[in-house]
Formats: C-alpha cells, sequence, structure tokens
C-alpha cells in the first residue's frame, strides 16, 4: 500500500476543517486535508447562512465553504477528496487509510470529521432539505418568525429547540411518538407551560407535503392501536431534534469518547488523550453545533498543532 508522510493531516472539510487548514498553512506546516464523504460538510445542505461574521446580508452555505475552501488553498493547504476508512494511533507517526487504498503518516492529526444529524428517514426529508425541513433550530430557526413549526423529539435538545423556535415562530408543535417526555423535569415543565408550545404525545411523522416546500407533514396518532388516527397538519417548518451521530468511529480504539460518540477533549483545548491528536468541531462538540464555534475550534487546533511541531523541533 503506498504511504506518504506528512506534517498535519487534517480530516474533514467543513468549518472546523477549512479554518484548521487556514492556520497551518499561515503557519507553513504543509497541512494536507482530506475532504471526506460531504466535502464542505453540513452546511453544503444549507441555502442561506445568516449567522456567521461578515456576511452582513447572509450568504449560501455552499457559497461560505467555497470561500473558507479557497482561503486554505491560497495559504497552501493542499487540499484533496478522499474518505479516512481506518486510524492506527497507537504511535507517532499517526497512520490514516485513505480510500482503503493509501496511508498518511502524520506528525500531527487533526480530526474535523463533524456530526451527522439523525432523520427520521423519510423520502421527503430529502426532497424538502433547505426548503423547510432542518436539523438546527438555531442556524434556520429565523426564516420562521411568525410562522407555524414542528419540532420532532421528545428529550432535552428537541424541548431546547421548541422553546428557542417558540421565540420565534407564532406556533410550535413538538411531536413525541411516545406518551411522555424524556427530556429533564425543568425542561418539560417550561414546554408543557408556553402557551406557543403545543405537544402531541402518541404521533409519529409519516411524510411532508407542499409544492415549493413543506406546507404540513402527515401524523398518525396511536399508530397501530385500535384507535389510530391519521390526519394532516398545516405546518412551515419541520425541524429534527432526535440527536447528532459524530463520526468518530475509526478512532475510537485510541481516544475516549462519551457515550453517544463525541470526542473527548482536554478543558477549552482541541487536545485529546493522545499527544499531537487534535479534535476540532462538531465530533468533539455535542452543545453548540455551530459553524462560528467549529471554525474557533478548527482556528485552536492548528496552532496546537504548530506548537507541537516545533516543541519537537519538526
Amino acid at each position: 500500500m503506498e504511504t506518504e508522510k506528512v506534517k498535519c493531516l487534517i480530516i474533514g472539510s467543513g468549518p472546523a476543517g477549512y479554518t484548521a487548514a487556514i492556520y497551518a498553512g499561515r503557519a507553513n506546516i504543509s497541512p494536507v486535508l482530506y475532504e471526506g464523504l460531504q466535502p464542505g460538510g453540513q452546511l453544503t445542505t444549507t441555502t442561506e447562512v445568516e449567522n456567521f461574521p461578515g456576511y452582513p446580508e447572509g450568504v449560501d452555505g455552499p457559497k461560505l465553504m467555497e470561500d473558507l475552501r479557497s482561503q486554505a488553498q491560497r495559504f497552501g493547504a493542499d487540499i484533496r477528496y478522499g474518505i479516512a476508512t481506518a486510524s492506527d494511533l497507537s504511535q507517532a507517526p499517526y497512520k490514516i487509510t485513505i480510500d482503503e487504498e493509501k496511508i498518511i503518516e502524520a506528525e500531527t492529526l487533526i480530526i474535523a470529521t463533524g456530526a451527522t444529524a439523525k432523520y427520521l428517514g423519510l423520502e421527503d426529508e430529502k426532497k424538502y432539505a433547505g426548503m423547510g425541513v432542518s436539523a438546527c433550530a438555531t442556524c434556520d430557526g429565523f426564516f420562521y418568525r411568525k410562522k407555524v413549526v414542528a419540532v420532532v423529539g421528545g428529550g432535552d435538545t428537541a424541548c431546547e429547540e421548541a422553546i428557542y423556535l417558540a421565540g420565534l415562530a407564532s406556533k410550535v408543535y413538538l411531536i413525541v411518538r411516545k406518551s411522555f417526555l424524556r427530556a429533564s423535569k425543568i425542561m418539560q415543565e417550561r414546554v408543557m407551560n408556553h402557551s406557543k408550545i403545543e405537544v402531541l404525545f402518541e404521533h409519529n411523522a409519516t411524510g411532508l407535503f407542499g409544492n415549493n416546500g413543506v406546507e404540513g407533514v402527515h401524523l398518525v396518532k396511536r399508530k397501530g392501536e385500535s384507535d389510530e388516527v391519521c390526519y394532516d397538519l398545516a405546518i412551515d417548518g419541520f425541524f429534527l431534534a432526535i440527536g447528532h451521530q459524530p463520526n468518530s468511529e475509526i478512532f475510537k480504539p485510541y481516544l475516549d469518547t462519551d457515550e453517544v460518540g463525541y470526542i473527548k477533549i482536554k478543558g477549552d483545548s482541541p487536545c485529546t488523550k493522545v499527544p499531537g491528536v487534535f479534535a476540532a468541531g462538531d465530533v468533539a462538540d455535542p452543545h453548540y453545533r455551530q459553524a462560528i464555534t467549529a471554525a474557533g475550534s478548527g482556528c485552536k487546533a492548528a496552532i496546537e498543532a504548530e506548537r507541537f511541531l516545533s516543541a519537537k523541533g519538526l
């Protein structure tokens, strides 16, 4: 198998990966970045981003990521297509297998592989992606001011998203497939007592409809029971809040992760338990998952990588 040695390898191409490449490039440590399965990350599926600094009129997600990519290339980052399929972090240099056919030996490694939002698996979720379907209320809620939205989920995240959206929308339906909320007691109380939120217990979303975007959701109440009821509910936005899956699987034998799979880092730093291996962006962030926080962590990872290399005289 072909082998290549590099000083700094970056896996992932969202805001964290590209920002790490910008800083690593400017530090003259010749970063190599592999873009992964979805070049540009989750933002490439977003139509408009209004909360990233520097774009007062907003910017299309793909355009924002193209700008970051171009900036990284300007400073000498070697950006390549390819997917990391295996890792060996048992000793330096760290070995990452790309597309099961090439091994990169890296003195430092920045993991910026992101997290994938969990979806219900409905075909309509793909059909209306960026047209009324979202997995991030903080990112997209602003577009639904004074409109009617639905949130799917029954945990703390779903309740938090519903409360956030209730500050913008005219009405929020919380679609819960069970007869109770899994959220903490305080979050349950806030949702149940909010005048704009209506909880639909024992409901399943089975599809979406609309001509130029989401106009409603197909619901089944008490699915499979003798009193099952099917009906349509008019909404303008459909938000998934059933969790994210960090893309950390190939690194788990060597790094500590939480019960979901988020890579554990040391305090506010991007440092993992393996020296010279850093984690940035959503793969290590179960709390914020924003483009700007991912970019900030990518910056920190690159600075730490440069310091690590410098201390070793590399």
